[in-house]
């Protein structure tokens, strides 16, 4: 067990590689959609298509169509994160929305306490959302995303999953002028639980792990063609505050359906491209591509990430 416990630990910081990623629920800080990490993931008071909700759930009340999105991010170490998302707007002033996220580690060759070889391992974390808001008046919405966590560790042959629950709750002002502010709380009294007493024989305990909590401060501003999105945050534990951020980015569109853009965030410089295209009816379809420096020493590399979003 505590080779199990050991290869954990050592594997966490591995998988996501971004900001306080020896903290708890480090998958859900990675990032969502091409666009949003191609400019820096400062999207707090930004409405992206098809992860709206991810970013700040009181976005959702204005949307105006019912939305649809995927994003796969391509990474090495045998790591995968993807995610898919539907939300809708509900006439006349709210919206909803439920999304999945998914990531882990696979190929990790089990062993037994001698050395020998068993089967192939794999870590999991997955989590659900379901996402709703409301708009108060015409340019200011509340919104709330629940989240249902599901940790899975890989073991031989005793099965350890931590389980959880978690709360966003944001605010959106969408004015009428060139710019939009926003304010979000994530994880709030979010945690995984833990039973260790199916794997160590009865010396086990139920424990909780506590994910940290951000608060974000987010803007959006236009200049002629293009389009500024950023946000400041801090990050903290029940205890402490872990450390602050500030994300930036930028996006330059042309024709209308072309756009390239850059940020930084978390870290991590990026580049990305996106086309606007006609799938089922006139320019409701958006093809998005990022790739995202990743400078730290034990995942060092690029990120890909391809997003695929349509309105109907």
């Amino acid at each position: 067990m505590k080779r199990y416990i050991l290869l954990f630990i050592v594997l966490v910081p591995s998988i996501y590689g971004s900001d306080y990623a020896s903290y708890s629920g480090a998958f859900l800080r990675m990032g969502t959609s091409a666009r949003s990490l191609s400019m820096g993931s400062g999207f707090t008071a930004e409405i992206d298509q098809g992860f709206a909700a991810y970013h700040n759930p009181a976005t959702l009340a204005f949307i105006d169509k019912k939305q649809v999105g995927f994003s796969y991010h391509s990474l090495n170490l045998d790591r995968r994160l993807m995610m898919s998302s539907v939300s809708s707007n509900l006439p006349p002033t709210a919206g909803l929305g439920v999304a999945w996220i998914s990531s882990g580690v696979d190929n990790i060759q089990g062993r037994t306490t001698s050395g020998y070889k068993t089967q192939e391992l794999s870590t999991s974390e997955d989590a659900i959302y379901i996402s709703f808001a409301q708009r108060i008046t015409p340019w200011l919405s509340l919104g709330i995303n629940v989240k249902i966590l599901n940790h899975q560790l890989p073991m031989n042959e005793s099965k350890l999953a931590g389980k959880g629950t978690g709360f966003d709750i944001g605010f959106m002002f969408l004015s009428e002028e060139k710019w939009n502010f926003a304010f979000v709380i994530k994880d709030l009294n979010t945690n995984y639980q833990w039973n260790t007493g199916q794997v160590l024989e009865g010396e086990g305990r139920i424990y909780k792990e506590s994910f940290p909590t951000m608060y974000q401060f987010g803007t959006t501003f236009t200049f002629q063609q293009i389009y500024l999105v950023g946000d400041i945050g801090v990050v903290a534990s029940q205890k402490d505050i872990l450390g602050t951020k500030l994300r930036l980015g930028g996006e330059y569109h042309f024709s209308e359906k072309y756009f390239i853009r850059a940020g930084f965030g978390n870290s991590r410089f990026s580049l990305g491209a996106g086309l606007n295209f006609t799938f089922l009816k006139t320019n409701d379809a958006f093809f998005d591509y990022a790739v995202v420096v990743e400078p730290h020493s034990v995942s060092q590399g690029l990120i890909h990430v391809f997003t695929y979003a349509f309105n109907f």
